[in-house]
């Protein structure tokens, strides 16, 4: 699914995809659907946008990470 967002830009949102296998039990279907949610990041995002944050802001938590990061 993709759409724009209030910036202009144009984002893509995928849906983590699992099917269950032969003989597969539903606990190990949602074990891997857990796994697949978490590589693909989509709680993380969804917390993130969970409230606007000011351009500004988004500048701040970046340049912030930048040096978190280069610090190591």
């Amino acid at each position: 699914m993709t759409h724009l967002s209030n910036r202009g830009k144009l984002q893509c949102f995928d849906m983590a995809d699992v099917r269950l296998g032969s003989g597969e039990s539903f606990e190990a279907l949602l074990r891997r659907f857990n796994r697949q949610v978490q590589q693909d990041r989509i709680l993380a995002e969804v917390r993130r946008r969970r409230h606007f944050e000011k351009p500004s802001e988004e500048r701040r938590k970046k340049a912030a990470a930048k040096r978190r990061k280069s610090s190591r």
